[in-house]
């Protein structure tokens, strides 16, 4: 379950950076035109590689991290709440909850190097277990773009030295969900492969939801 819905800003935040009014006039035309998820995130993985290039994509209030946990800035939200962009910031170590998503999402990394590692979801001996499926990097340029309900799970964190920064284009009004994670899966599911002997599952079918972990929406 997503976070309970409240009011982060009113009137909703908008992107102010030449690169942003650039993205979010393009993906206002995208979503008027379109309201098949495929689609527009297919696109806006184009039009978001197409700016991320720019270092002056973000304002920098948005590059700021938290001290004990990733931090997620709410950049722009379109008027009717079609879309979200939110820049996440983690410093070196730090990473989200294993999770999954109530949405499509597309991601690019604007700065630093993330690692994203995908799990499967297995029956074992009546009860749920992960088994992680692999591990990626992504550098700065990378864009990825998820449509549920694909089978989502995952985590993903800091692989480098310094601060990781990426892009996060949401198909939701995160201003009013807090966050895009529909569901958190507790680390202690993890298991080897070895150790797993039931089918894989598919989480949606999972009868009862966890809360999602808390956010940090205060830009």
């Amino acid at each position: 379950m997503a976070t309970a819905p409240y009011e982060l800003h009113s009137p909703l935040p908008v992107g102010r950076t030449h690169a942003l009014r650039r993205l979010t006039r393009s993906l206002d035309a995208l979503v008027a035109s379109s309201n098949k998820p495929t689609v527009v995130a297919a696109r806006t993985g184009m039009l978001l590689s197409q700016v991320l290039p720019d270092p002056g994509l973000l304002e920098p209030r948005h590059w700021e991290p938290a001290a004990d946990r990733y931090r997620q800035h709410l950049v722009h939200v379109h008027p009717d709440g079609r879309y979200s962009i939110v820049g996440l910031v983690w410093k070196p170590g730090q990473a989200t909850p294993i999770h999954d998503h109530c949405c499509w999402c597309v991601v690019g990394v604007w700065r630093g190097r993330e690692r994203e590692t995908t799990y499967d979801l297995h029956e074992n001996g009546g009860a749920t277990s992960l088994v992680a499926r692999g591990s990626s990097d992504a550098h700065p340029g990378s864009v990825s773009v998820l449509v549920p309900p694909d089978e989502d799970i995952h985590r993903v964190e800091n692989a480098g030295t310094g601060l990781a920064i990426s892009v996060h284009i949401y198909g939701a009004d995160i201003s009013r969900l807090g966050s895009s994670i529909n569901r958190t899966f507790a680390d202690d599911l993890v298991r080897d492969p070895a150790q797993v002997r039931g089918p894989r599952l598919s989480w949606r079918a999972l009868p009862a939801m966890s809360s999602a972990a808390p956010v940090d929406l205060t830009s």
